[in-house]
């Protein structure tokens, strides 16, 4: 990217003043070689957010952010309401709610040493994963809208897990003003048998093992020491979000000029807050996020039928789950003022501070697990929230590496097969239904997640707490 359009702002943030249509700054914060390396598409989405009505304080991006529909990957950017701030479903993206949940075991790395390819073959087998994939179970519809009310509430309440999982889930497991009736019968009827799936593209389930602390402190209060085994579990909404998504972007875009907006680009689609439309897609999306929250707690009911059976000295519990395409609503202060804004995180992590009402009691002390992903042979990272990320970027980190090719490139530089063999030689373990899927997904098609995590670190984002390295991958 040419960063000659932009004026550094220290050593990891870098501004664009606003100019033209622009409302407020662009900024963006990486270090100079992460933004060398960001495609140009990155300078033109961010200062086209920048246009959108009712934006305040600044349109950010995090260091792992590429090329997105209408919002950059890695995008955050606030609305208010009172100044006929917008809703963008591009704000949010197609897969709501895609996220981590990273669980203990109570295990260490030479207890899976006799039983890492039973462990791999048993998780393989009975976690559905790949494209179209359906789960244990085929929703009603009565039931569908009662998961798209109640989220992972309602999967405890069927049997998927305990009461005590809920406290360590973002929004307590729930989000609230979910709108079931706002989702249509195509998003239902194509979600009705993909409860407890992973899916495919760059989501998995991976066992990890703690392979570095920074902070011993914090790393304490999150239960983390080397040696450590733990269950990372990357996935979304599935085909409910997908269709959300696709459902409101032709809604908002033939009723944009309606509603008086000028688009800087047919993908920024939006709607005011305020507006029927508004209202309606943020019912629908709030649905899609407790699509995800109960996916992936009855992914965890299912892994943790695994380890019982194939190491039951094993106890899976929650250290954290965390979204990372969401429009929430939120207090921030602007300008010295408290006011509620709609926070668009696409690709972006949520990531509150020390002593935030909305942390469990736990977590009070030091902040908000931000759990970042890598894919199949990279680190994946726990990091921290931090007091100055409230003023920095509205309390948001990055969520994973960032792609550094297409998935088209990939597979023209690697063959699945390729991929499988030389991760095994690492003693690394991988499954999937599809050869095509792993040259996609392959380590080298993302940025240096490390590189990626130091920034986030270092610009005051959040906090290093400790790496993450796998030992067996489920690839989707």
């Amino acid at each position: 990217m040419d960063l000659s359009r932009f004026t550094k702002r220290g050593e990891f943030a870098w501004e664009v003043a606003p100019r033209e249509a622009m409302h407020v700054p662009a900024i963006v914060y990486a270090d100079e070689a992460l933004m060398h390396a960001m495609d140009e598409k990155v300078y033109t989405q961010v200062t086209n957010v920048a246009k959108l009505p009712g934006i305040v304080k600044a349109c950010y991006a995090m260091p792992d952010a590429h090329w997105g529909y209408g919002f950059p990957i890695g995008g955050v950017a606030a609305f208010d309401p009172a100044r006929d701030g917008v809703v963008s479903a591009g704000g949010v993206g197609f897969d709501i709610s895609c996220g981590v949940r990273c669980l203990h075991t109570g295990l260490h790395k030479e207890d899976l040493e006799a039983n890492q390819k039973r462990l791999v073959d048993t998780l393989f087998e009975r976690i559905p994963c790949g494209v179209g994939r359906t789960g244990p179970m085929r929703l009603r519809r009565k039931e569908l809208d009662a998961m798209l009310s109640g989220g992972a509430e309602w999967a405890v309440s069927c049997g998927y897990g305990t009461r005590v999982d809920l406290e360590r889930i973002e929004e307590r497991g729930c989000m609230r003003g979910a709108r079931a009736e706002e989702v249509s019968a195509q998003a239902k009827d194509r979600q009705c048998e993909q409860m407890g799936t992973l899916g495919s593209g760059n989501h998995y389930l991976e066992v990890q093992h703690v392979a570095k602390v920074f902070d011993y402190e914090t790393g304490s209060v999150f239960g983390l020491s080397p040696g450590d085994i733990v269950v990372s579990i990357h996935c979304g909404s599935r085909a409910l979000g997908h269709q959300i998504g696709t459902d409101f972007l032709k809604k908002m875009l033939a009723a944009s000029a309606e509603y008086g907006i000028k688009l800087p680009d047919r993908e920024l689609a939006c709607a005011p807050i305020e507006s029927p439309l508004g209202q309606s897609y943020l019912g629908a999306m709030r649905a899609g996020i407790n699509c995800a929250l109960a996916n992936r707690q009855i992914i965890t009911y299912l892994t943790r039928q695994v380890f019982a059976d194939v190491l039951p000295k094993a106890n899976l519990t929650l250290l954290y789950d965390v979204s990372h395409n969401t429009c929430k609503e939120e207090v921030h202060v602007v300008d010295g003022k408290r006011m509620p804004l709609y926070v668009h995180r696409k690709g972006a992590t949520r990531a509150l501070g020390p002593g935030h009402p909305d942390l469990p009691a736990a977590f009070h002390p030091v902040g908000q697990p931000v759990l970042i992903g890598g894919t199949m042979g990279t680190a994946s990272y726990v990091l921290v929230g931090t007091m100055e990320s409230a003023a920095l970027s509205f309390s948001s980190a990055c969520h994973g590496a960032g792609r550094a090719m297409s998935r088209h490139q990939a597979v023209r530089h690697w063959r699945g097969r390729e991929v499988l063999d030389e991760l095994a030689t690492r003693g690394i373990l991988v499954r999937s239904p599809s050869m095509r899927a792993l040259a996609e997904e392959a380590p080298l098609a993302y940025k240096d997640v490390s590189a990626v995590v130091d920034a986030a670190d270092r610009a005051g984002l959040a906090r290093k707490v400790a790496k993450l390295e796998p030992v067996v991958c489920i690839k989707g």
